[in-house]
């Protein structure tokens, strides 16, 4: 009897836990507050938005209104690292998502959701490295459409360019790569010591593979922002991120960390999932405003990191 009890009572927890994640967690949008010492000694404080894998469908009406809301935070720069798309008619919902923050500078790359349509997969061969290592793709979705209608606005597109952008006065050098995880990135089109006399020196990739970081600090870059991993997308307490779909170790599946002695990572845990695996546990869908404020002159400082605090007006 206590055994069936037991039982019972451990797949009523499941259920619950599975219920939990499908229907309130994945809705949950929560913006991540960052502040990191990134800019050059007498540079202003920039605000930076973070926005990554929207995987948007047509309906998705309360990620679009919520994400629209983020232009009251007032960002200096948005930039969006990829995979927004889960639909082939999903452009004019993305679109509609940025409308507001299209009038402010920004700059874009796109990851394998933005090339290639969702398909089912088992979720259990994310667990393992030849798993994570095969690609099924569905079918083509229209990211033309979608870089036409970002470009038409006056946001950069950074797939295997540097740029030099003026960002509230202040000159930010910028380079993005092609997706690595369809090993589309070509770093030697963008390589070279990035721009010494600029504010910011930013990288932009969907996959934050360390054969791309490496490059991108060796070549000078201050801040690397990246998404693809949703954080793990499912994370056990004391444990974190179970897997992040890439060669980055699981502590860095989200948030701020360095890379090497000179070089800050952000990895967002982005704002959708899958359509076939619609589930968020302990980590829900997220945004992150990134205040950048000058390198401290006597070396490395504490990151300050806020989880999960946002506005009352923007929830």
């Amino acid at each position: 009897m206590t055994l069936k009890r037991l039982a019972v009572g451990t797949l009523a927890l499941g259920a619950a836990a599975f219920g939990y994640a499908t229907a309130i967690e994945r809705r949950h949008w929560t913006l991540r507050t960052v502040e990191l010492p990134v800019l050059a000694e007498g540079a202003r404080p920039l605000k930076v938005l973070h926005i990554s894998d929207l995987h948007m469908l047509p309906g998705h009406h309360s990620k679009q209104r919520w994400v629209a809301a983020l232009d009251l935070l007032e960002p200096d720069l948005v930039v969006n690292t990829g995979d927004n798309l889960a639909h082939k008619q999903a452009v004019p919902a993305v679109l509609r998502a940025l409308g507001p923050l299209l009038d402010r500078p920004g700059v874009f790359v796109f990851g394998s959701n933005d090339y290639y349509g969702p398909k089912p997969k088992n979720p259990a061969r994310y667990l393992l490295p030849k798993g994570r290592k095969k690609r099924v793709h569905g079918l083509r979705l229209p990211w033309r459409d979608l870089r036409a209608g970002l470009v038409e606005h006056g946001w950069q597109d950074l797939t295997h360019v540097r740029r030099t952008l003026d960002v509230d006065g202040q000159r930010v050098f910028a380079a993005g790569l092609d997706d690595p995880h369809l090993h589309r990135d070509r770093y030697s089109d963008i390589a070279g010591q990035a721009d010494r006399n600029a504010a910011l020196r930013l990288g932009v990739v969907h996959s934050p593979e360390p054969r791309v970081l490496d490059p991108f600090a060796a070549d000078g870059y201050d801040l690397v922002l990246a998404g693809h991993t949703h954080g793990g997308q499912l994370r056990l307490p004391g444990f974190g991120a179970l897997v992040t779909n890439c060669e980055l170790d699981r502590s860095r599946a989200r948030g701020a960390s360095r890379w090497g002695a000179h070089m800050w990572l952000h990895v967002s845990a982005g704002l959708g999932t899958s359509p076939y695996a619609p589930a968020r546990f302990a980590c829900p869908p997220e945004a992150t405003l990134l205040t950048l404020v000058p390198k401290p002159s006597g070396g490395r400082s504490a990151r300050k990191q806020t989880p999960f605090e946002a506005p009352s007006d923007v929830r």
